[in-house]
């Protein structure tokens, strides 16, 4: 038997109706915030993400699915979803006469060779969203409570938004040289990758989960003491806007995030203090480094699982509709002729129909009422056909109505 692979999972059933329902909530509040869907491909150049995303990565080192194609071509599975947003971006040539920022959303299929855990999988779901071209921090503001409000609306009250700055380009470079001078001394008290990270990115050290309660991280420099006054003061703005939102949040000085784009405002959400949900910040220097002009942005993405994790945890019940509008019963054949006519008016006008498509006995599909939790039935007789009339039967009040069978549609619609 051929079985599913490690990390990846089958959705059907009430899951599924979860996530439909999650996946409107979510596209609801991004149009509200004027951001329209985008798709891009779920295979993309190899170069793509170790440029976009950063040779040092974790991501682009060890997660990544890559393969050579039929041509030749070193090809890599979506691991996240800003790298090939940009792409697109720059590829259109979208930065031309910006009077408006370009703001996009998606929800689509990424793939990371991870360990497999709660809330976490090889192939996962992640909705996120980008703005490119304001380098207002009115955009940082946008983005955060667009986040923070996605998971109000889900019922998730206990969320927290950790937020910190790695300041612009200078800011950066003085936190840079401060770190590694600190580190340095402590090489070898840190893990394996972390030495390596030392030398190439040393910020993603701070990041690490191995070192995650390495008392040498506890003492590290911390970014905002680094931050130069342009710097402070967009930091300082940044939490009056959240504090006018109404938007709770705890500044972090170790968050860092594990991609390598990103400058100025980086945050998480988390669900209380346990997990993280999300996460993103600004990327004014990506688009320029994916053969772009200088074009700011800044963007969130999270993954599907979490956050249905959390859901779950919460106790939240997401409204489902298990039951189904009509079941339409037969026997003989000019009874079900007359159920798959009548069906797809019902449908096309609406309405959630169900047949008998197996050939069961009259008693078999009075039990398959039952199961559908159907809100009406119609048996279908030969003899009521020929005058053109059915009997309509709620089946909750077990009350019935003889009507024309041109009538059903108007009767529904009045009484459902």
């Amino acid at each position: 038997m051929i079985i599913k692979q490690k990390g990846t999972y089958d959705i059907y059933g009430d899951e599924a109706k979860k996530r439909a329902y999650v996946n409107d909530v979510l596209s609801a509040i991004c149009e509200k915030y004027n951001y329209g869907y985008i798709e891009t491909p779920v295979f993309e150049a190899t170069e793509l993400f170790h440029r976009g995303v950063g040779e040092a990565t974790d991501m682009v080192q060890k997660e990544t699915y890559d393969f050579k194609d039929r041509g030749d071509r070193s090809i890599t599975l979506r691991p996240e979803g800003t790298a090939g947003v940009v792409r697109w971006f720059v590829e259109n040539k979208l930065y031309g006469n910006m009077t408006d920022p370009v703001k996009v959303f998606y929800n689509e299929k990424m793939y990371r060779y991870e360990r497999p855990q709660a809330g976490r999988n090889r192939e996962f779901t992640q909705w996120g969203y980008e703005c490119f071209g304001s380098t207002d921090v009115a955009s940082d503001a946008e983005v955060i409570s667009l986040a923070y409000n996605a998971y109000k609306l889900l019922g998730l009250d206990d969320v927290v938004v950790r937020l910190n700055s790695l300041g612009d380009d200078e800011s950066r470079n003085n936190y840079r040289k401060s770190l590694i001078d600190y580190l340095t001394p402590h090489k070898d008290e840190l893990c394996e990758d972390c030495q390596k990270r030392l030398e190439v990115n040393p910020l993603r050290v701070l990041d690490c989960k191995v070192d995650a309660e390495n008392p040498i991280l506890k003492d590290a420099p911390k970014t905002i003491d680094y931050l130069n006054k342009e710097s402070k003061e967009r930091f300082d703005k940044l939490k009056d806007l959240l504090e006018l939102l109404d938007i709770t949040y705890v500044v972090d000085t170790n968050l860092v995030r594990g991609l390598d784009y990103y400058n100025h405002t980086v945050f998480e959400i988390y669900k209380g203090d346990s997990y993280a949900l999300g996460g993103g910040g600004r990327y004014n220097g990506l688009v320029q480094e994916l053969d772009g002009p200088e074009v700011p942005g800044v963007g969130f993405a999270m993954g599907y699982d979490r956050t249905m994790l959390a859901i779950e945890e919460e106790g939240i019940k997401i409204p489902i509709n298990d039951s189904l509008d009509i079941y339409l019963l037969s026997v003989s054949e000019s009874e079900s002729e007359a159920a798959s006519y009548l069906a797809q008016n019902l449908r096309m006008n609406g309405f959630s129909v169900e047949t008998d498509l197996m050939n069961k006995s009259l008693k078999a599909q009075f039990k398959s009422v039952d199961r559908y939790n159907a809100k009406y039935l119609i048996v279908l007789n030969d003899e009521d056909l020929a005058k053109n009339e059915v009997v309509l039967k709620d089946n909750k009040t077990k009350e019935e109505e003889r009507m024309n069978i041109n009538d059903i549609i108007d009767y529904l619609d009045t009484h459902m």
